[in-house]
């Protein structure tokens, strides 16, 4: 494998000759054609993630995510690198774990390394946050979290909890229990549940009731059992489609069946919800889209063109199994 010094030593030049040529720099004419001759000869082709580190001003864009182990991250994290191909830059992915120290860590670690720009997959944010992207001085896009100082890119998590909430009532149900998340997560904790509220807040025949669990599927599986043991709802809306998932395993496990029971839906899209058996109703959000768009305004942002401080991705609900009807009611 060729290195600059080879090429360097070939042509007959130095080093730091061939770094700047490389590197668009001054060479004359006839160093200039050494060096192409070798680069032609040998097939060399310079390092672009290497090259772009060395330069004043570099092609890479560090995008924070929160976890590995997620469809939504992994969705997203396709459009963004998709699009940033396209726009000729890279991604440089940095896992926190879930972690908000460590969050704290890589914003400030990516700066050193001379990213472009930054886009944070957020689960909330906090001062420390904001300090740190007043200090890094280099653009911010959020995904998934608004805040208003911050440029966002957020899914329509109230207008989609409203949307899921009103087909639900539409399809008669009367005993309707929300499972979400802590409200530490502004998006799945209060707007998803937010929009869900409004649904249900014009009908005084309704007994609506909200529950709290966590993002894992096991655990969410162990508090719809509990839920089920203290409310008997018709009808189940699930802030995450791994919830839903959970809740359709603690439906069996207490010999409820789905829909005919309790009806059960999700918020996601996730792929492995049409194989489920009965497939699930769920609020489906394009992932890849938002990351394309997130890419695309990163970019503009780094090129100091404007962009919306807000912007939202779109939603559709995908009508399947897991909801039954309990009226003639009208759709």
């Amino acid at each position: 494998m060729n290195t600059i010094a080879d090429i360097a030593r070939l042509a007959g030049v130095a080093k730091s000759t061939v770094s700047r040529y490389l590197n668009g720099g001054s060479v004359s004419e006839e160093t200039k054609k050494k060096i192409e001759i070798v680069i032609a000869e040998t097939g060399y082709a310079p390092n672009a993630f290497a090259q772009s580190l060395k330069a004043k001003k570099t092609n890479i864009i560090g995008t924070i995510i929160p976890r590995l182990d997620s469809y939504a991250t992994s969705r997203t994290l396709i459009g963004i690198d998709e699009r940033l191909r396209e726009l000729n830059f890279h991604m440089l992915v940095s896992n926190t774990n879930q972690d908000l120290e460590r969050e704290i860590e890589n914003i400030y670690t990516l700066a050193k390394q001379k990213v472009a720009g930054i886009i944070l997959l957020a689960t909330q944010i906090t001062d420390d946050h904001l300090k740190a992207f007043k200090q890094i001085n280099i653009p911010v896009l959020l995904v998934g979290q608004q805040h208003d100082d911050v440029y966002s890119l957020v899914h329509d998590d109230e207008t989609a909890g409203y949307a899921i909430g009103k087909y639900i009532i539409q399809r008669g149900h009367k005993n309707i229990a929300f499972l979400g998340v802590g409200e530490h997560d502004i998006a799945v904790g209060v707007n998803r549940k937010k929009g869900v509220k409004k649904a249900v807040a014009d009908h005084d025949d309704i007994d609506a009731r909200f529950f709290e669990t966590t993002f894992n599927m096991s655990e969410a599986a162990i508090r719809a059992q509990s839920l089920f043991d203290e409310f008997s709802p018709s009808a189940l809306v699930c802030a995450t489609d791994n919830i839903a998932i959970g809740a359709v395993k603690a439906a069996y496990q207490k010999n409820l069946r789905v829909p005919e029971d309790v009806s059960i839906t999700g918020f996601g899209g996730y792929e492995v919800t049409a194989m489920m058996h009965p497939s699930l109703t769920t609020v489906q959000i394009h992932f890849v889209d938002a990351g394309r768009t997130a890419a695309s305004h990163i970019v503009k942002l780094v090129n100091g063109e404007d962009i919306p401080k807000l912007t939202y991705s779109n939603f559709e609900i995908i009508l399947r199994e897991s909801v039954d009807i309990r009226t003639d009611h009208p759709i």
